[in-house]
Formats: structure tokens, C-alpha cells, sequence
């Protein structure tokens, strides 16, 4: 008879789940017992932080949960940031880890990876739970994806004590049914479109959440004739479109477009501060007479709206488009004014940041469809604000919300595993490279096509630059960088290094890739 940890690889191949990011130890053999028989493909991380952001990175861009498999103890609190982070950006993540035998669970005996209570610790965090009986492992595999595919997702986490992962256990019963999303009662939103209907000047704030609602999206905003503004977790939304606004609400430009609607949309977006203030000025202008649609009953509640809409996305905008009448209002024109006017205020944060977007837009134009997964690094900042991508959610990174520097690495493999074929590029600064360089390895061994572009400027300098600001004496900012070349050739990676120009890069990108490369950008002081 199978073992429970057999049985959990069982359901969650059962459950659709074709690939686990995780680094084995005694903790969790038994889950590795049920790996054995092929049907899930295990990648190996060389850190179970990198574990969590693989997943994340799987997640984005499958569109299906990633599933990390980490040991007990400093495994799973390894894994809490890329959890966090996960968290943050509204990505479907289960989590499963050991934790020690039921007996000595919070006795303090002293035994191998022992926490306090972990899953307190985690339930501050996320959903959480223990699977104390074999009967209990389909229900609890049944209660974790109705949280991963239902309502706002983020990371959910499963343990099991070491003395019941290698019980024997039944066959598992079949996955309950996944439940479908709703629409809200069809008279809110029929008030919601009768406001649409009499504004003449609407706006869309397009966030993460529509991120899978490009087409029904696209409609709508032509039926209304209404610029789309696109946070950084719905670039690629409506690709060269002339109603995207492809910039951060953070701009006086993109502001002055909002104040000038007489109705905003916000769809799918938490309107947090990192999309809507980043340098933390104040002064959005008054949303209160929104309509705001979100999955998420609490999100909802969080901000003041003229009508709350509970539903998907995706649903709730192919419902409008169906039924709003059509119109003309200059909101092309609108849009392109907005669009030149916030990309020429890129010079006015910071005369390096135009530069710093044409290599972003080098990277895209030499790599057509590409996957770019960003680092909290200068050109992710500066394609942050304003960045147009070419492929639906194709471009994401951690420079926001949450913010983990050494999310790109990890990010990267998953999204590579989840787009078999497709160009992946990692942008990261030479000070997040050392925060997760064992990453490169794992794409070395799977042989993946990544593009680790390493953005070298030897330091922190966006930080170092904050701290001069602030009239603080610079400490702590100039890390000693790695030696790109010969760490490179540690890693089994092809090398090149470049000088900070979009066409240097253009020509480095355009050579022939088979598996993960590094190239080097040398910033200019």
C-alpha cells in the first residue's frame, strides 16, 4: 500500500500538477518515494527561497499553481520570503513540508529542525494546515487548491509530521469539482454599467488581477473609448494598443489623465502604493466614485467606491463589453498624450532612466515574445514606471509590493519550465545576483534558455543614491561585485560582456542560445 507521502504526490498529479521545486532532505523522503514514479518532474533548487520563487515564477506564467516540496524547519523559513512575495502579487503557491513526529510537537525536546510551533508561524502568513491522519490527505490537497484557484490566490502551505508521512494510506478519492466563479448579482452590475453608459471619459486601471482578461479587456476599452492604465503585473496587456497607458499611476501624467475622468474602472488592482505612489508624494486624485472589481471580498472594503463588484475579472469585463454602447471620446487621443508626456518625464526623476528603459526595450525588441522576469535592480525600476511589453504577462518582477532582491534567478527557471521553447531573460544587478547566484546552476542542469543579463554597476546604487538624498553619509552600499567572467565560467555559462548601450546588448542577445547564458552590462558612471 502507498505511503501518505506517495499519496500527496498521487493527488496533486491528480490535481493537474505536472513539476515540484525542491530540495529533498530526511525530513521529507517520503514525498520523494512518490516522486519516483516520473509522472511529477522535480527541479532542483540550490535554496529552498529559490524553491518558492521557481514556483512563483512556474505560477505567473502557467497560470497554475506552483508547488515547492521543503524540509522542516529552516526549510520552510527559507521559503517564508519567496511565500511573502508570493503573497503580495496575488500568485497561487502550496507549500508542503515536513514537521516533527505529532508526539513532541511543542515540547522543545531539542529534535533535528524543531520550531516552536510552525504552523503558528505560518499562519501569520498564509492558510495553513496539518495532515495528522491518512484520511485527512485528499481533503486537505482538496482544501488547499480551492484556495489556490478560488478568490484572491497566494501561497497556501500543507506539513506533515514525520511519523505520519510514511503510513499507509487508501487510495485517494477523486478531486472534488473545482467550483466556478460566479458573476455578482447581475443588478450591481447593471448599476456599474449604467454609470459606464452616462461617463463620457472613462478610465481603466488594470492591475494583476486582469492579467488573464487581455481579450475581454481589449473590447471593453474600445467600446468605451478608454485609456487602460496598466500597472507593472499587467504589462503586456494590450501590446502597442493606442488606448494603453503602459506607465505607472505614480507619474504626474498618468495622475492628470485619471483626474481628467468623469468615471475610473479599476480591475484587478489592489491600488497599492508602489503602483500608485512610489516616491510617496500624496495627491492621487479622488477615487471614491470608482467602480471597483476585485475577487477578493476584503480588498474590496479596503478603499472607498461608488460600486463594489466581487468577481473575476476577466468574467466581469467580457460582461461590460457585451453590453456597454460604443462611443468616441478623444480616448486615443488621450491615451498618446498621456503615453508621451509620462515617458518624458522619466528624465525629470532621473537623467540615467531613459537610457535605463531603451536596454529594457532592446531586450524586447531584439527577443520578440520573450519572458523578462525582473530584480529589484535600476532598469526594472525605470521600465516600472514606464514600459510597453509585447507578450501577455511576460513581464513581471519583485521591485514592487513586496520587493525580495533575489527573486529574478529563481523566478526566471520557473518560468522557463512553465514555457518550454519560449526566450526567458533574468535582469538583475550585480548586488541581487549574490543574493541567489546558486539559481544559475539549476538552469544549467535543466538546460533552459535564460538569458541572465546582470545589470553591473558594483553596488547598490539606487539605494546608495536614496541615502545621498536624504543627506545620509553613504555606509554599506558597495558590495564587492563577483567577477562576472570567471563566476560565469564557474557556472558552465556562456559569457559576454557589453557596455551600456541598447545596441551592444541588441547584438550580445542576438547570438545563438543553447541553454542559460550571462551577459554582463557595464554601467556607465
Amino acid at each position: 500500500m502507498r505511503t501518505v507521502g506517495e499519496a500527496l504526490v498521487e493527488g496533486l498529479a491528480a490535481r493537474g500538477v505536472e513539476v515540484v521545486f525542491g530540495i529533498p532532505g530526511v525530513h521529507t523522503v517520503e514525498l520523494y518515494r512518490g516522486l519516483a514514479g516520473g509522472r511529477v518532474r522535480h527541479v532542483t533548487p540550490r535554496h529552498e527561497q529559490g524553491a518558492g520563487f521557481m514556483a512563483d515564477g512556474y505560477a505567473r506564467v502557467s497560470g497554475k499553481p506552483g508547488v515547492a516540496f521543503v524540509i522542516t524547519g529552516p526549510g520552510l523559513t527559507n521559503a517564508l520570503t519567496a511565500m511573502a512575495q508570493a503573497k503580495a502579487d496575488s500568485v497561487p503557491m502550496l507549500v508542503i513540508s515536513g514537521v516533527n513526529r505529532r508526539a513532541s510537537l511543542g515540547k522543545g525536546l531539542g529534535l533535528l529542525h524543531e520550531l516552536p510551533d510552525q504552523a503558528r508561524m505560518v499562519a501569520a502568513l498564509c492558510p495553513t494546515e496539518r495532515i495528522e491522519d491518512p484520511a485527512e490527505v485528499g481533503p486537505a490537497l482538496d482544501r488547499a487548491f480551492a484556495r489556490l484557484t478560488l478568490g484572491r490566490p497566494g501561497p497556501v502551505h500543507i506539513e506533515v509530521p514525520t511519523d505520519v508521512m510514511p503510513l499507509p494510506c487508501s487510495e485517494l478519492a477523486a478531486p472534488a469539482v473545482p467550483v466556478t466563479v460566479a458573476l455578482p448579482p447581475e443588478s450591481t452590475l447593471a448599476t456599474a454599467l449604467a454609470r459606464l453608459e452616462t461617463a463620457r471619459r472613462v478610465v481603466i486601471l488594470a492591475g494583476g488581477g486582469a492579467r488573464r482578461a487581455g481579450d475581454a479587456l481589449q473590447r471593453l476599452a474600445e467600446a468605451l473609448d478608454a485609456p487602460v492604465v496598466l500597472t507593472t503585473n499587467a504589462r503586456g496587456l494590450l501590446h502597442g494598443h493606442p488606448l494603453a497607458v503602459p506607465a505607472s499611476a505614480s507619474l504626474d501624467a498618468v495622475r492628470a489623465v485619471v483626474a481628467g475622468a468623469d468615471q475610473v474602472l479599476a480591475l484587478g488592482t489592489e491600488l497599492g502604493p508602489t503602483d500608485y505612489d512610489m516616491y510617496v508624494r500624496g495627491g492621487f486624485p479622488d477615487l471614491s466614485k470608482m467602480i471597483r472589481v476585485d475577487v477578493c471580498a476584503e480588498q474590496l472594503k479596503r478603499h472607498a467606491c461608488a460600486v463594489a463588484i466581487q468577481g473575476d475579472a476577466w468574467a466581469v469585463a467580457a460582461w461590460f463589453a457585451a453590453r456597454v454602447r460604443a462611443r468616441q471620446a478623444e480616448g486615443e487621443t488621450r491615451a498618446a498624450s498621456c503615453r508621451t508626456a509620462a515617458r518624458s518625464e522619466l528624465a525629470t526623476l532621473h537623467p540615467a532612466m531613459p537610457r535605463q528603459l531603451a536596454m529594457v526595450e532592446a531586450i524586447r525588441d531584439a527577443l520578440p515574445g520573450a519572458i523578462i522576469v525582473g530584480d529589484s535592480t535600476q532598469p526594472i525600476y525605470a521600465a516600472n514606471l514606464f514600459y510597453d511589453h509585447d507578450r501577455a504577462g511576460g513581464y513581471f518582477n519583485a521591485a514592487t509590493g513586496y520587493g525580495a532582491l533575489g527573486f529574478g534567478p529563481g523566478a526566471a527557471v520557473g518560468a522557463a519550465v512553465a514555457a518550454p521553447g519560449v526566450p526567458v531573460v533574468c535582469v538583475i544587478g550585480d548586488g541581487g545576483l549574490q543574493f541567489s547566484p546558486g539559481e544559475l546552476r539549476t538552469a544549467v542542469d535543466e538546460r533552459l534558455p535564460i538569458t541572465f543579463v546582470v545589470w553591473n554597476n558594483a553596488g547598490f546604487r539606487e539605494i546608495a543614491e536614496a541615502m545621498s538624498g536624504a543627506g545620509v553619509e553613504v555606509i554599506g552600499c558597495t558590495p564587492s561585485p563577483l567577477k562576472m567572467e570567471p563566476f560565469a565560467a564557474a557556472c558552465d555559462l556562456p559569457f559576454q560582456s557589453v557596455p551600456e548601450e541598447p545596441a551592444a546588448l541588441a547584438a550580445a542577445l542576438s547570438g545563438a542560445q543553447d541553454g542559460p547564458r550571462l551577459i554582463e552590462v557595464r554601467v556607465l558612471t
